[in-house]
């Protein structure tokens, strides 16, 4: 009889085990559940939003993030549509898109997140990598089609040292709705006084305008790189990436400047950024790091945006979605803005624009 109720007491302890260590084991798998976020929108940042990606993930492997490109355009159509969790645009969305955003029932929040270059860059096998000189009046000439052989006068006259050829110069512009053409054509119009016109500022590149059209920052450089003689706008990290030549821009203090992490934390300190309130970012003015008068600011900057719903009555994120967010965003604008989280050509937020987006994500509802 003793030994029956010794074997009962032992099957009992043992049974008592496993299913404590089963009870272990589920739970660790509900504390290991992945939580997958959407961002969505301009390949202006794209290098730095695949940088952040990367690092975050390895403090917080509970979260996948996943990028998509497409465009600033695309980027707002798919946060309208709630098709992503994050949008992201170049530009400051305009007071028609917030309206139809804010038509939803929720209210959206916009705030920059890190700060980049649109440089131009070229392929003229005469002169390889050297840096040409060229001033805003030259640019514009040059993709308005008025300027059409890489030896015109007035480009000879900015590069007096270099061996340009009497070729027919190719342009190449977004084919999409881009953040990135609507920092430079605004730059372009800013810059020369009206020679670029206000017709042509905006997402999309002129259809009365010659050139050939790639889609999306890649594929812009991609044609670049197989046209010779051909010239195209860009943002800094794929000239970097794909070791492009860039032109040195004259600014607004009358010197040519090369874009470098030190020519554009220059345009930003002399400026006083003015962001408005998060629920109000359609009012950000575009303008305001272009053509900065600082004697060693490089001319075309420009901030990238977040897009991030306040969640109300948790219309576009689940609580676990909208905490994931949460994180995420906090990430980005702490931890990810320090230099070793930065991507090349890219430069970190002002901190008190960073100060801006972190009271912003703190509205978001969980």
């Amino acid at each position: 009889m003793r030994k029956i109720l010794i074997i009962l007491l032992t099957i009992l302890i043992s049974t008592s085990f496993l299913a404590g260590c089963v009870n272990e084991k589920s739970s660790q798998k509900e504390t290991q559940k992945i939580i997958t976020i959407r961002t969505t929108g301009a390949t202006f940042p794209k290098y730095q939003i695949e940088k952040w990606i990367a690092d975050f993930q390895k403090e917080y492997p509970n979260i996948k993030v996943e990028y998509e490109g497409g465009g600033s355009g695309h980027g707002q159509d798919a946060f309208l549509k709630g098709l992503t969790h994050i949008g992201r645009s170049d530009p400051p969305v305009t007071e028609k898109m917030w309206k139809k955003f804010l038509s939803t029932g929720d209210q959206p929040l916009q705030f920059p997140e890190i700060v980049g270059a649109v440089v131009v860059t070229y392929n003229v096998p005469e002169i390889g990598k050297a840096t040409l000189n060229l001033t805003p009046e030259v640019i514009a000439k040059i993709f308005k089609g008025d300027i059409k052989y890489w030896d015109d006068p007035a480009i000879k006259e900015l590069n007096p040292g270099l061996n340009l050829p009497h070729k027919e110069i190719v342009t190449i512009h977004r084919s999409d709705a881009s953040g990135t053409t609507k920092i430079f054509t605004t730059y372009l119009n800013l810059a020369t006084n009206g020679l670029w016109p206000s017709d042509y500022v905006g997402k999309n590149w002129p259809s009365n305008l010659g050139g050939i059209g790639g889609k999306g920052n890649p594929g812009v450089i991609a044609i670049l790189e197989k046209t010779p003689y051909s010239i195209a706008y860009t943002e800094l990290s794929y000239t970097i990436k794909n070791n492009l030549p860039v032109a040195a821009i004259k600014n607004k203090a009358g010197n040519f400047v090369t874009p470098t992490d030190e020519t554009i934390k220059a345009a930003v300190a002399a400026v006083k950024a003015n962001i408005p309130d998060p629920t109000e970012g359609y009012k950000e003015d575009l303008k305001q790091l272009l053509n900065a008068p600082g004697k060693n600011a490089y001319p075309i900057v420009a901030f990238t945006h977040f897009l991030v719903w306040e969640n109300k009555n948790k219309k576009h994120y689940s609580t676990e979605e909208a905490k994931a967010v949460k994180t995420f965003v906090k990430w980005v604008l702490t931890e990810g803005q320090k230099p070793e989280h930065l991507a090349e050509g890219y430069v970190g937020l002002p901190p008190e624009v960073a100060q801006i987006g972190l009271k912003a994500i703190d509205m978001v509802k969980e």
